[in-house]
């Protein structure tokens, strides 16, 4: 029996995918559920509908946060912590701090956009790459500096 999902399963596919599973699982398990649909017309003309304004909204937000973009040039922010003599902190600078350091500049970032690889753990500048949409992303440089006792 051929079945849209509507949303991601592991082990069938993602959500929109139209997968063959056994009638039994289909109308005991994925249906009941709201899992998924029976893969008729009228639900891929529907799934195909709803595909389309999925692009275009992806497509508007693109747009905002190409524009957006042009606001990070050159963009800089100063993070102070306490570090011991080597330049080793005695914590980490994660995501969140970043983030919150860039709010401070009338940056609209959440945590979740900052991409690092791992937390800072040393004194120094680095690049971090902010994703502001899935095919939009900026650098920021982070200054990472001693804390004055």
């Amino acid at each position: 029996m051929d079945v849209i999902l509507t949303e991601r399963m592991d082990q069938l596919g993602e959500a929109g995918d139209i997968v063959s599973v056994s009638r039994g699982y289909a109308r005991n398990f994925l249906i009941p559920r709201g899992m998924a649909y029976v893969a008729d017309d009228g639900h891929r003309r529907i799934m195909d509908e709803e595909a389309r304004l999925a692009g275009l909204r992806s497509k508007k937000l693109k747009l905002v946060a190409e524009a957006t973009a042009s606001t990070y040039n050159d963009v800089s922010c100063t993070i102070s912590v306490q570090a011991n003599e080597e330049e080793q902190l005695y914590g980490s600078v994660s995501e969140r701090e970043i983030a919150a350091a860039l709010q401070e500049m009338d940056h609209e970032v959440d945590h979740k956009m900052v991409k690092l690889e791992e937390p800072i753990k040393q004194l120094g500048v680095y690049t971090v790459p902010i994703r502001l949409h899935e095919d939009v992303e900026v650098s920021v440089k982070v200054w990472v500096v001693k804390a004055e006792d």
